[in-house]
């Protein structure tokens, strides 16, 4: 919420100059009326930049691989447990084309295991998976393994040349870099150093530079500045692909989801075809419409 009162804040704030800009123009004596047109196309020129900007942000998430077929990956009585805890039993699900799904439920109840499944580094118990023959996938791991800290974050990306193909063409390095807020001095910075954010960015990065027409996104919002949110967000929604996105930013998922696939606590798994609102609105006419209870958390100290 403070997220979406800041972006509203700026946006009022740029209607109201533009206002003052307009009104200042009408009152203003002919000798000055060309001073204040000349004011107002540098603020279109402005607003101009910022489209051009978001056009550019929003091209790092067109998956330029195979085109995704109608199959993307489909489950049959998958089941996975770790010593005596049962993380979840019978889970058959269909991820859908071009649809964004939210993965829900608390911490360990098999959320990132459900990813680790999917991409080979675990082995189900019993169950089977079903991937397409066009499926292409990208991993945003929150653990970030595959960083290592000795590294810049320039050389991470470039892999020791200044352009890489993508889309059909050459990308420069740098300037994909500076998409995901890495500019100047930043790109030099040492994977070591890296604040949880940054490491967030610069995974993501990583991951769309792989061209995958499914995201596996396990928490990407966490610690991200307004803009990349803002990006990642517009980036999803114009995504031509299949994401699956595990997230506890009820907000975030509420704005992106197509399905949600909720992890309950009583160790049923449900996936659902509607936002998370939708899904909440669900659960609570499941509840006899009464209001759903809220987990409790410990006090801060």
């Amino acid at each position: 919420t403070k997220r979406m009162a800041q972006e509203e804040k700026q946006a009022s704030k740029r209607r109201k100059t533009l206002e003052r800009e307009l009104e200042w123009v009408r009152m203003a004596p002919k000798a000055r009326q060309a001073k204040g047109k000349a004011r107002l196309n540098s603020y279109d020129k402005l607003l101009n930049e910022d489209q051009k900007a978001r056009e550019e942000r929003l091209e790092i998430f067109i998956p330029n691989g195979p085109r995704l077929g109608n199959k993307v990956i489909e489950t049959s009585g998958l089941a996975k447990a770790f010593g005596k805890k049962q993380l979840f039993s019978d889970l058959s699900f269909s991820l859908p084309p071009n649809g964004i799904v939210g993965v829900i439920g608390p911490n360990g109840a098999g959320k990132t295991t459900l990813f680790r499944l999917i991409m080979g580094q675990e082995t189900p118990d019993a169950g089977t998976f079903d991937v397409g023959e066009t499926v292409k996938i990208a991993y945003v791991d929150q653990r970030h393994h595959d960083l290592l800290p000795e590294k810049s974050v320039y050389e991470v990306i470039s892999q020791g040349t200044d352009s890489f193909r993508m889309g059909g063409r050459d990308i420069n390095a740098r300037a994909y870099l500076s998409k995901f807020n890495f500019t100047g001095a930043d790109q030099e910075k040492k994977i070591g150093v890296l604040s949880g954010g940054e490491r967030n960015r610069l995974h993501l990065a990583m991951a769309l530079k792989e061209e995958g027409n499914v995201l596996l996104l396990d928490e990407p919002t966490n610690d991200i500045d307004v803009n990349t949110l803002r990006a990642l967000e517009e980036g999803l929604d114009d995504f031509a692909g299949c994401a699956v996105v595990v997230s506890h930013d009820r907000w975030f998922l509420d704005r992106i989801c197509t399905h949600i696939l909720s992890f309950e606590p009583d160790g049923n798994v449900v996936f659902y075809e509607g936002s998370y609102s939708d899904y909440e609105d669900y659960k609570r006419a499941r509840n006899g419409g009464k209001e759903l209870p809220r987990r409790r958390y410990r006090k801060l100290m």
